[in-house]
């Protein structure tokens, strides 16, 4: 079994967990491995993102499928498109390909890089201006607590007053 230039470089770069190269899967344990439906399986291998061997009605998937479908769902989660993502699968043909398969791919990755900066950009500015906004509340409560004076005082008061009221209180008891 060969590995195609997607598998082997993610293996290289420690970015999936790989698995021995003559491993075998089924539909169901692929599914229940990467929390997917056999459906969403199918649909990939439809777009021909991988390639099952049939072994009567069953279908059996091969390492690279195993590494292949880890991809595609790390780049859903980072924002690639379906196409987009196959497109980067199918890099086999750009890396034996000139500098007009490489520098498109290339310009694509950077661009989509880009993005996921400014997005991790903006949600640390989110997150910023929410703290600041809970801060800010925490500061509002904070302020309409008494401070250790006045509760001296209210004390203070309560007491005298408790004082004043006891012969009121004796007197309506007899």
């Amino acid at each position: 079994m060969t590995l195609t230039f997607a598998s082997t470089c993610a293996h290289k770069n420690g970015m999936i967990d790989p698995v021995a190269p003559d491993s075998e899967f089924t539909i169901r344990e692929l599914a229940q491995e990467f929390d997917v439906t056999p459906r969403t399986l199918r649909f990939y291998e439809q777009k021909g993102m991988i390639h099952p061997v049939r072994r009567g009605a069953s279908r059996i998937y091969s390492a690279i499928d195993h590494a292949r479908i880890e991809l595609i769902l790390r780049g859903k989660r980072v924002g690639f498109a379906l196409d987009e993502i196959k497109e980067i699968l199918d890099l086999e043909p750009i890396y034996r390909g000139g500098r007009e398969r490489l520098e498109p791919a290339i310009e694509r990755f950077e661009a989509r890089v880009a993005v996921l900066k400014q997005q991790r950009e903006d949600v640390d500015h989110a997150i910023a201006e929410l703290q600041a906004g809970l801060d800010w509340m925490r500061d509002r409560l904070a302020d309409r607590e008494p401070s250790e004076d006045v509760r001296r005082r209210a004390r203070a008061f309560e007491a005298l007053a408790a004082a004043r009221l006891d012969p009121w209180s004796s007197l309506n008891a007899e």
